[in-house]
Formats: C-alpha cells, structure tokens, sequence
C-alpha cells in the first residue's frame, strides 16, 4: 500500500513538471514559472506533511525520489562554479576588461563586501537586542547531539589557524585541488590563480603578440562554450525549485520551528533589514531600487529554495551582465569574490546574533560599544573564506564564537532549524554580491544605464 501511495505522490510531482514545460512551451515567462514553482512546490510539499506526517515512510521515500531533481539541478550547477570562475575572471584579461582598473575594481569589490558585513554584523546585534535574545536557551535533542559532534571536530581544526593561516590558505598551493572546490578558500585561490594567469597574459601580448592572440583565441572559445552549458542548465530552474521546495516542505519539522520561533522571526526581521539597507546603498549611487529587485527576485528565489551561493553563481552572474547592465569583468569579479567573502547572511548576522546569545552566559555584556567593535572586527574577518554552499553559516558562527572565546555549542543547538533561517540567509548573500557588482559597476563608469532601466522580461 505504501508503494501505490509513493507511485501516485511521483506521478502528481511528474505532471507539474509537465505543466511547467508546457507553460515554457507556451512562452509564459521564466520570473513567472519561477514564482509559480516556488509556490507550487510549498504547497504539494505541506499537503504532503499533513497527510502523512513529516517522518512517515511515504514521506521520506517520495522526498528522496522528488529531490533527484532538485539535487541534480543543485550538482549541475556547482559543477559549472569552478570553470565559470575561472574561465571568467581569465577573459575580463583576454578581453581587456579588466586590464586598466583591475587593482582598483578589485578594492571596490571587496571593500564594499567587506562593509556590506560589517553593517549586517551590526543588524544582527540590534535585531538580537530588539527581540531580547541575549542569554536564550534551547534544548538539546538527538540531531542537535550529533551535530555538536560534528562541531566539535570542526572547532578543532579552526582552532589551530591563526589569522595569518586563513590569510595564507586563500593563495593557492595545487591549483589542481582547489579547482575540485575540495576547501573552503578554493574560489578565492581560483581567482587568484586566473588573476595571475592574466597578469602573465598581459606581459606575453606586450612581448610576443602572436602567441597571445592564440591564446586569447582559445580563452574566448572555451568561455563561449561554458556560457552556452550555464544558459542551458538555467533553463531547467523552475523544475529544480519546486523539486527542492517540496522536499523541503515536506519533510521540514514544524514543531522544531515553531519552538524556537522568536529566533527565527528575529532573524527573519534582520535579513529583510539588510535587503532594506542593500536597497538604500542602491538609491544612494543613483539607480532605481524597485528596478533592482524585480529583476534579481528569480535569482534570490533560486539562492533561498536551494541554500547555495555557489549554486546561484552562474545566474547570479548572467543577471549581472544581461539584466542589471553590469560590466562583465565587474560581474564576473563580484560573482566570484561574493561566494566567500562578506556574505551579509550568513557571515554578517547569524554569527553576530549567535554570539549576543550567549556572551552573557560567560558573564559578558554584548551591548557594551567594546565587545559590540570586537564582534564586528571578527565578524568581518571571519567572513573571508567562507564557503558559499548549504551550511556555510554554520563554518562563519564557529569561526566567529572562537575568535571570541564564547561557547560553540549553540551552533549545533540550532540545527534543527537551521534550513529555514539559511535559506534566507543565503538569498541575502546573494544580493549582496549582486549589490556590490552593480555599484561597483556605477562608480567605475563600466554600468549600462539603459539596459538597467528597461523592463523588458529577457
């Protein structure tokens, strides 16, 4: 019997993908499949929960065989990351687009990441005062244990590197590793390596112009091609939305969430805050913050149902360069430095909020202006070299609460609800890599205001 109920579950998912098909075939446009899919896919996923139950067989198998898709489409993707950056920050070389003001572009790229964190950092502390969260408890229970236990194997290894050995772990030591992504720096050591591969290139076209040429030849080639495999992937986005957001949906602990509400409508409050302020930094250079979001919303709807900055890199790129009318070297730059440097979510608010928490069970004040500039030094410095995948708030808390000598423990107390405050989290990461791509793009001349403005729906 269970089988017939999983069967049925399957085909009712396999005939929505067909709507949604239907409607690409019918030209309906990809924003409005996207927000259909998001919907859609809530809703099949909390039919499902409520008729079966969150941890019924039914339930788990059906999610299981649903998120092929959502998984699948969430792997395409990371596997475009590596080769997307690299290839990317080498053509802006190539192609001279980066070649004048690189040095500088690059400092306005980073230093606005960098600020963009530390002001989130800040939220994050306000929001924490606001809903009096300092010295909250929570309970411990059988996931929450088991994630302590992971922790603690990762607190050991964070422990033992000083701010001089995260520094030196984003130069690239094996180029070849780094692009398997294997550690948590790689994107940062992949552009440094292509940035130095550009630099070189620049030295060979002054010296010996014809090997070059060659090489430029087949640069702009295998880019060419890459663009053409990352428009192919993003067209298969509404499919793996609903996927991903009727598992989650489904197989989501409501009771977990609710438990532990005032966090979440905390950290919900600060996140819309920080979108607020990205909205405000956008209307202070100039340009239409109305206009902003209506054409990144299908990029954040991606980034919030499958948890992945890494993920959301090549449409968070293309939305830059096609929609927002950003320069592609400035594109390209800001994509890759915002997957692991200064993300406002989970780098910025989690981390502070976390450690507002729970200073004053060591007895410390965390509204006092010392400890308030001290957590938002950490906050900033512990956002270099975090990994833009699902959990990487959790990497950018322990990084931060051992900085300061606060107790870690709380990260794996907040497990259980930890996919719904990340999704979020990450949407939010990914604005401000896409904010600080389109300011830059302002201040260096290199913006098409006309292809900003326009409404059309490409």
């Amino acid at each position: 019997m269970e089988t017939f109920h999983i069967i049925f579950i399957i085909a009712i998912f396999l005939l929505i993908i067909s709507a949604l098909f239907y409607m690409q075939k019918k030209h309906v446009s990809f924003n409005k499949r996207v927000f259909l899919a998001l919907i859609v896919g809530i809703v099949f996923g909390l039919i499902l929960q409520f008729a079966y139950g969150p941890t019924s067989t039914i339930v788990k198998e059906s999610a299981n065989w649903i998120n092929v898709v959502g998984r699948g489409f969430v792997s395409l993707l990371q596997m475009l990351v590596m080769p997307l950056v690299f290839f990317a920050i080498l053509s802006a070389f190539t192609k001279s687009k980066l070649t004048e003001n690189f040095g500088k572009i690059g400092g306005i790229v980073i230093g606005m990441l960098a600020f963009t964190v530390a002001i989130s950092g800040l939220v994050g502390i306000l929001s924490a005062g606001v809903f009096q969260l300092e010295g909250m408890e929570f309970t411990q229970g059988e996931a929450e244990s088991s994630a302590l236990a992971t922790n603690e194997e990762r607190i050991s290894t964070l422990e033992g590197m000083s701010t001089q050995d995260k520094i030196v772990s984003m130069i690239p030591s094996n180029v070849f590793f780094d692009l398997t992504g294997a550690r948590p720096t790689s994107v940062i050591s992949i552009v440094v390596f292509s940035s130095i591969l550009g630099i070189a290139y620049m030295g060979v076209r002054r010296k010996q112009p014809e090997q070059a040429k060659l090489f430029a030849s087949i640069v702009d080639a295998v880019f060419t091609v890459v663009m053409r495999v990352v428009t192919l992937i993003l067209r298969l986005t509404p499919y793996g939305i609903l996927a991903l957001m009727a598992n989650k949906a489904a197989t989501s602990d409501l009771i977990a969430f609710w438990n532990l509400g005032k966090f979440i409508v905390a950290s919900y409050v600060a996140i819309f805050v920080m979108f607020l302020v990205h909205m405000l930094l956008i209307r202070i250079v100039g340009l239409n913050p109305i206009t902003y979001m209506k054409k990144v919303l299908p990029v954040l709807t991606f980034a919030f149902s499958s948890r992945s900055s890494a993920g959301t890199l090549p449409l968070n790129v293309s939305t830059q360069k096609e929609k927002l009318g950003v320069s592609e070297g400035i594109a390209d730059l800001s994509g890759a430095f915002g997957l692991t440097i200064g993300q406002n979510g989970c780098a910025g608010i989690y981390p502070a909020m976390l450690a507002v928490i729970v200073a004053p069970t060591v007895g410390i004040d965390p509204f006092t202006p010392s400890f308030i500039f001290t957590l938002l030094a950490a906050v900033i410095i512990g956002s270099f070299g975090v990994a833009g995948v699902g959990g990487g708030g959790i990497f950018a808390g322990l990084i931060v609460l051992s900085t300061l000598n606060l107790p870690v423990a709380i990260v794996g107390l907040l497990i259980s609800i930890e996919p719904l405050i990340d999704m979020a989290r990450t949407a939010l990461n990914v604005s401000g890599s896409m904010t600080t791509g389109l300011i830059t793009g302002k201040i260096m001349n290199q913006l098409d205001i006309d292809t900003y403005n326009t409404s059309e729906d490409k």
